[in-house]
């Protein structure tokens, strides 16, 4: 692996890991905006911004957007977060530079007025699909019950009300300021030339002009409040818990990953011996998330409505024991085992390559070789865990959860 990187003189930041081995490359930008920069009257304006981008340009239309990805076989998509929005592409080496000429011209869409009214349903769907889907309806209440008063607490999605108030100028408005080359990283990951793509980029997006795009950091420890709702059809209840946890410039944050998955993984944690193992939970797991500034400890688990009291029951006591007695030896190393294999895996490919690249370089504005995250795997011990857990707290969390009429 070679890495290589530089800054345009407009603040636009490009690097690369070069793998001449690789039979495929990957490009990605990596916009550091998302709901958390937005505010509450423009609520989902990032992830509605994300769709426009492949309505077209000045020259494309939406029709010959997709036919130019088409002709390049390139598996390309678009995500967007509380945080960061990116755009990426795997392709043949052979055209890469294509495909990233195409990327560096969508990054200065046309945003039409008749685009924005059609996506406006689009977006509403998309809000309404969602609501169907009780896991995610709790973990996204949950975390704008968490963060309340916060702006990481706001919705990806936004809501109808606020989709049907948002206009075109006001997303204009947020495109300029957010969507600047001082506030983007361009990332080239697998087999490509370093000096082509550099040159691609240039001829795309030199002429793009900075703006002021801070965000404001916070570490933030959740209000810990508890609420429920009911939810008619629901036969099910959907229960989130979330308590605070170290941020993605952290040192501590792969003890985080570890405790993590000794607590909840999907198989053979602490979650899953005592419910699901024990069919008291159809579904039982905790996540970390790492974010700029703060993060949080994440839990969901869907159970029979019969079950509640002592699902939860459970719940409190594996964190009490894990508050009283740390975790064991052999639960690191399993632990351990688990999250350097799924680091190696995703990291082969170029694609899976271009992600932490791309997030390392927004949160920590360095290169973080994959050697280098194995290596800081490796070093966690008991004891460091045992001590994030005394100031963490991951016993002491915010509660959400979704239910049918009368059942608890």
């Amino acid at each position: 692996m070679e890495f290589k990187n530089k800054i345009l003189s407009n603040g636009l930041s490009v690097i690369g890991e070069l793998n001449k081995s690789a039979k495929s490359a990957a490009v990605g930008f990596f916009v550091r905006t998302g709901s958390r920069d937005e505010t509450e009257k423009i609520n989902g304006v990032s992830h509605f911004l994300e769709h426009m981008l492949f309505k077209g340009t000045e020259r494309l239309s939406a029709l010959e957007v997709n036919e130019s990805f088409d002709r390049t076989g390139a598996q390309f998509n678009a995500g967007t977060s509380e945080e960061n929005t990116v755009f990426y592409a795997a392709v043949l080496p052979e055209y890469l530079l294509e495909v990233t000429g195409l990327w560096a011209e969508l990054m200065r869409p046309a945003l039409r007025d008749e685009d924005f009214d059609t996506e406006k349903n689009v977006i509403k769907e998309e809000i309404a699909m969602y609501k169907d889907l009780p896991h995610f309806d709790v973990v996204d209440k949950c975390r704008s019950l968490h963060f309340e008063g916060h702006p990481c607490g706001h919705s990806v999605l936004g809501t109808e009300q606020g989709i049907d108030k948002l206009t075109a100028e006001q997303m204009r408005e947020y495109f300029t300021r957010r969507y600047a080359p001082n506030n983007m990283v361009v990332v080239f990951a697998g087999d490509f030339d370093w000096a082509q793509v550099c040159s691609t980029v240039e001829d795309g997006c030199a002429s793009w002009q900075q703006q002021a795009a801070g965000r404001k950091l916070e570490h933030f420890e959740g209000t810990k409040k508890k609420k429920r709702v009911e939810k008619k059809n629901l036969v099910r209840e959907h229960i989130c818990l979330i308590s605070p946890g170290v941020s993605a410039q952290d040192r501590r944050r792969f003890a985080a990953f570890l405790l993590a998955a000794i607590i909840g993984d999907d198989v053979g944690s602490r979650f899953f011996w005592a419910l699901v193992d024990k069919a008291l939970a159809e579904s039982a797991n905790m996540q970390f998330a790492p974010m700029d500034g703060t993060g949080v400890f994440c839990s969901y688990v869907s159970c029979g409505t019969d079950n509640v009291s002592k699902v939860l029951d459970i719940i409190r006591s594996v964190f009490d024991e894990i508050a009283q007695d740390g975790i064991s030896q052999d639960e690191l190393r399993k632990a351990r085992n688990k999250l350097l294999s799924e680091t190696v895996i995703k990291n082969e490919l170029p694609m899976g390559r271009l992600a932490e690249l791309g997030r390392d370089w927004l949160y920590l504005g360095r290169y973080q070789p994959i050697e280098q995250d194995i290596k800081n795997i490796k070093a966690v011990t008991v004891q460091d865990i045992r001590s994030l857990i005394k100031e963490m707290t991951p016993g002491d969390f915010t509660q959400f959860s979704i239910g049918p009429p009368g059942a608890v």
